[in-house]
């Protein structure tokens, strides 16, 4: 474990404990990862879009710092709980823009290592969020490999930290969530 784990670990420990100084000096710590999970999110975005990484991490880091009950076990359990946040703001973002012109939508959706926020981006992002749904519901660790590798940018090893699990069957998880997720995405009118 490199320093800086150590540290938003140690940071996180003594905020549960109710040191408040500790939050400012965490948020010093986390922001810059939070950034880059951010802009993992938002990169190939179209130019003038109103979604920033900032908003993103910021929104995110209010409500990972409003859970006073959390019980962070470590700094991958704090990003992953932060990368399924930021999935849920895009997801609630996408559904507030698209609401009026979802229906009649057919196209096929590519599962990549990022997702465009244009028009046709969030679109696909609920499309994508939907068959996470489905997936969940008789393959919940799969899914939750496919949201923090997706939508978190975190390693294989990062994500086997997460789930308590070796790094091989991380591997297998994401491909076989991916094979499905791909033949679900395909399959015409799968809104």
């Amino acid at each position: 474990m490199n320093a800086a784990a150590g540290n938003v670990t140690t940071l996180l420990r003594e905020l549960r404990g109710g040191d408040r100084s500790a939050e400012a000096r965490l948020l010093d710590l986390v922001y810059p990862e939070l950034r880059r999970i951010a802009r993992s999110f938002l990169r190939r975005e179209r130019a003038g879009h109103s979604l920033q990484p900032t908003a993103l991490v910021n929104e995110a880091y209010l409500q990972l710092a409003s859970q006073q009950d959390k019980v962070w076990a470590n700094r991958s359990h704090f990003y992953a709980v932060a990368a399924q946040l930021m999935r849920r703001l895009l997801v609630d973002y996408a559904r507030q823009r698209n609401a009026a012109k979802r229906e009649g939508r057919q196209h096929k959706v590519e599962l990549t290592d990022a997702i465009a926020i244009t028009d046709e981006g969030l679109d696909e992002l609920l499309d994508i969020d939907e068959a996470l749904k489905k997936l969940s519901a008789f393959d919940p660790r799969g899914s939750r490999v496919v949201v923090l590798r997706f939508f978190g940018g975190m390693t294989e090893g990062e994500i086997a930290e997460v789930l308590g699990v070796a790094e091989r069957t991380v591997k297998r998880d994401w491909n076989v969530a991916r094979a499905w997720l791909h033949g679900e995405l395909s399959q015409p009118g799968h809104s």
